[in-house]
């Protein structure tokens, strides 16, 4: 097959996508040319012809890199700005093409990936689907990890330009397009004008309200579609348009549980302290307890059924009467605008009491949550038992949904905070207590009051960084127990990072089993137990095959010594958002999970960039928690399992040699003396901190050595420098060990064709390789000055492409995924761009400036291209 050139990608490009970027780049080019004169669209369009004839090898990279470095750094900037900003509208048509995309296969036939397809599947092939869906969870933790290059102010004009976008796409009238047309040329200028990083660091509460806009725009009102599309397929055949389903009580329970370290992790972070951590949960009941309220009202409000066709059951008007009891005056008030329309009138006052539990008005406010319910449900019986069913359970339905899944306290706050400082906190109880052990008795205090306020299940889980033994868990208890009876009621969760503590996994949990405090509380929750795995630090210690493997490895040990136990194990995956830190498509991640380890429960974090990239908009959250609802199910089911157990066992031995050739592979280059102070050399690793896009500082100490560097920094800088080098590094060893440099490749094939976990593996190797570029990645290699490093990692990065390709049967990178290999291949040259003017500010920062004025200019350049960078290969860390 020819290699697909850049002009054939272009041509399959679909014409609505074709024709949205198009609008919006010759808006931004118009804007421009307002703003700065045909000059300076000129030499944008110079630089984006340089590089695509760069990459189709009718130019040099000198004569690029020539050009960036003649224009003046005022210029510079401008230009990475130009980018930049482009690549913020080409991830806007982007999405919209996917929404139109979404919407085109929703034809009424069964989606691929969809929970209505797995629940077909399940149906025809297993006998366990009532079992699968009763012990349902999927538990998305959203966290605050500094991947969210974009500043709120930024985030906020991309929304008003989609919602315009989403107008213009409504095919409106001409004199209503002309007038969406003005106001989108009036949006690009004000982003074009607008700052794109930020001049002041985040908090933590700014890190929780941009959390919030999330839950505001998308999460609140997509839950319930969710749970609808499960409900219908539930009916009868599992048919996605299943009748039943608004006509009787829900088979869908739900199953959503949203979680947050966002204002609760303080691991490395001394900003976030319990004072933060109450805050941080007062914000999110504020915004849930807004979003019911409003929900609630809207719905009493349209709630307009009679008296005399609809008449209320004895329990709602038993109700009725001791609100107005309790409240004359409300309810006479309520009554006079809804006069014979008690269902309205008892969820309209259900809303006033909804906004005083918001404001704290003890006389009117619910209690807990459960009291809502109650009353809903009175609603629901009382609508059902007077034949209108289908109020019962079409929109009150969707409400009852929605304070099931979310509470009071909207997502269930998390602490983190590392080993080491739990065991000096001990050590100092009954002495001079240092400010950090105060912290964190004050910390348990607050998980108290949040447990007094909102109930246990609004916050307690204690997750404990680099688990090494049970003592560690065994710390927090005692901890908590010196408090006394204002203890707070804590799961302690052992979270394993490094490959010795992934090894040891089970081991220690034997010795969690013999803790009082943790027999007292599987005792209460009928043997439940949370084990949280990290994929980051595994990732940066061993690589990312051994790590990959090593986890495996860690869920395979878990399930069976979970087995053995008699105890229902959630296994919670600290997942990035990058291929180097776990990322990638999460519902085939699920389908690679070892046997036994799923069991219909999946617990992740969420992270930076890819909260607004799977939660931004409803649809697409839709689809993504489907996709994710769906691989869960499937997942669990026996069929899957064993073909994934007996691939296992099969290619089990061959990917132990690829392993231990890769470890050795990456060990050894990360070992090389002064590989940190090279590795700080050829990327802009010191500066990124400078973006100011978290409030954690990128190191748990001062020393700059790479143990102490975060996962996060690490993948973010080697993105920058196009190698990738963290999502793909030692597998092209590896592989080259067990099949003669590619001489025979069989047994990798069908490990390949018939192993979930391999294909995988190779599969995310390929994207990371395809996002990355070896002519630019070499002119940052360059700048450490150690010629020897450089030539080590790109006959690494020659050797694995070269095999990936070939145990894949691939031409080109991503051959078998178009969608994919479409977008990277159209955005590369101009990623190629940004990369040029990162160089040229590096490089000349790394020769030393000793001109303020000039440095000024050069590490605002730098940090722009950054933030163009990110924007482009739409990951960071």
């Amino acid at each position: 097959m020819a290699t697909k050139t850049r002009d054939t990608f272009r041509q399959d490009l679909p014409e609505p996508l074709r024709r949205d970027v198009r609008l919006l780049g010759a808006m931004l080019g118009d804007g421009l040319v307002e703003y700065g004169g045909r000059d300076l669209l000129d030499d944008v369009e110079r630089l984006r012809h340089a590089v695509i004839a760069a990459r189709r090898g009718e130019t040099g990279i000198e004569e690029v890199a020539s050009l960036v470095d003649g224009w003046t750094l005022e210029r510079a900037e401008q230009v990475a700005r130009a980018f930049t900003v482009y690549f913020h509208l080409t991830n806007l048509a982007e999405e919209h093409h996917r929404i139109r995309t979404l919407r085109d296969r929703d034809t009424g036939d069964t989606v691929p990936g969809s929970v209505a397809a797995a629940v077909q599947q399940i149906r025809a092939s297993d006998g366990r689907l009532d079992d699968l869906v009763d012990g349902l969870e999927f538990r998305p933790v959203f966290t605050a990890h500094p991947t969210e290059a974009r500043r709120r102010a930024v985030v906020t004009a991309i929304q008003r330009i989609s919602d315009l976008m989403t107008r213009l796409n409504d095919v409106p009238g001409a004199t209503e397009r002309a007038e969406i047309e003005r106001s989108l040329r009036e949006e690009i200028d004000l982003l074009w004008r607008t700052a794109l990083r930020r001049a002041a660091q985040m908090d933590p509460l700014d890190e929780v309200r941009t959390a919030m806009a999330a839950f505001d725009e998308t999460i609140f009102r997509a839950v319930p579609h969710v749970y609808r599309a499960l409900d219908r397929a539930l009916d009868g055949d599992g048919a996605p348009d299943g009748e039943g389903s608004g006509t009787r009580p829900s088979k869908a329970r739900p199953y959503l549980r949203f979680g947050s370290w966002i204002g609760g992790d303080r691991d490395g972070n001394p900003y976030v302290t319990a004072q933060v951590t109450r805050d941080a949960i007062t914000i999110q009941a504020d915004h849930v307890l807004r979003a019911l309220e409003t929900a609630c009202a809207r719905i009493g409000r349209e709630l307009t059924v009679h008296e005399d066709t609809t008449p209320a059951s004895k329990d709602l008007l038993t109700a009725l009467a001791a609100a107005r009891t309790a409240h004359p005056g409300l309810i006479d008030e309520i009554a006079k605008r809804s006069p014979g329309e008690p269902h309205r009138q008892f969820l309209l006052h259900a809303a006033t009491r909804i906004a005083a539990t918001r404001e704290r008005d003890a006389d009117l406010a619910y209690a807990t949550p459960d009291e809502l319910l109650a009353d809903l449900r009175t609603v629901q019986d009382s609508l059902a038992s007077a034949g209108a069913a289908r109020q019962a359970y079409g929109r009150v339905q969707h409400l009852v949904w929605q304070v099931e899944t979310f509470g009071f306290h909207l997502a269930e706050l998390e602490i983190r905070q590392h080993s080491e400082l739990h065991e000096k906190a001990l050590a100092e109880l009954d002495g001079d207590r240092s400010e950090s052990t105060e912290e964190i008795l004050e910390t348990l205090r607050v998980v108290a009051w949040i447990q007094r306020r909102f109930g246990v299940r609004a916050c307690h889980r204690y997750i404990v960084s680099f688990t090494r033994s049970a003592a560690d868990i065994a710390n927090v208890h005692a901890l908590a127990a010196s408090l006394g009876e204002s203890a707070p009621t804590l799961d302690v969760i052992p979270l394993f990072e490094t490959g010795e503590d992934l090894e040891n996994a089970a081991s220690v949990l034997d010795g969690m089993l013999r803790i009082p405090a943790v027999q007292h509380r599987l005792a209460e929750t009928n043997r439940r137990l949370e084990v949280m795995l990290g994929y980051s630090d595994s990732a940066k210690q061993l690589g990312p095959t051994s790590a990959t493997l090593r986890l495996y490895d860690t869920q395979e040990a878990l399930a069976a010594w979970a087995a053995r136990n008699d105890i229902t194990l959630t296994l919670f995956h600290g997942r990035g958002g990058s291929l180097g830190r776990g990322g990638g498509p999460a519902n085939r991640a699920i389908l690679a999970q070892a046997p036994g380890s799923v069991a219909g429960r999946f617990k992740v974090t969420e992270q930076g960039e890819v909260i607004f990239a799977r939660y931004g908009h409803g649809e697409i959250a839709k689809r993504h928690v489907e996709q994710v609802t769906s691989a869960v199910l499937l997942a669990s089911t026996d069929a899957v399992q064993d073909r994934a157990r007996e691939a296992a066992a099969r290619f089990r031995p061959l990917a132990d040699k690829i392993s231990e050739a890769a470890r050795t592979a990456f060990r050894s280059l990360i070992e090389t003396p002064d590989f940190a102070a090279w590795f700080a050399q050829v990327s802009p690793l010191e500066e990124i901190a400078d973006l100011r896009i978290g409030s954690r500082p990128a190191r748990r100490k001062a020393a700059r050595g790479l143990e102490d560097l975060r996962a996060i920094p690490w993948v973010f800088a080697w993105t920058q420098t196009r190698v990738n080098l963290p999502g793909w590094y030692g597998l092209g060893s590896g592989l080259a060990a067990v099949s003669d440099n590619g001489a025979d490749l069989t047994e990798l094939r069908d490990a390949y064709e018939t192993w979930p976990l391999f294909n995988t593996l190779l599969d995310n190797a390929e994207m990371s390789l395809a996002k990355s570029d070896r002519a630019i990645a070499e002119r940052y290699l360059a700048l450490g000055g150690r010629p020897e490093l450089s030539e080590t990692v790109l006959t690494e990065y020659d050797r694995t492409h070269r095999l990936v390709l070939a145990v894949t049967d691939h031409d080109r990178l991503l051959e078998n995924r178009r969608v994919l290999s479409r977008a990277v291949e159209l955005r590369n040259p101009y990623v190629d761009a940004l990369s040029h003017l990162q160089l040229r500010a590096l490089k000349t920062l790394r020769k030393g400036v000793t001109n303020e004025a000039e440095r000024t200019h050069l590490e605002a350049l730098l940090l722009l291209s950054v933030n163009g960078v990110a924007a482009g290969l739409q990951n960071t860390g």
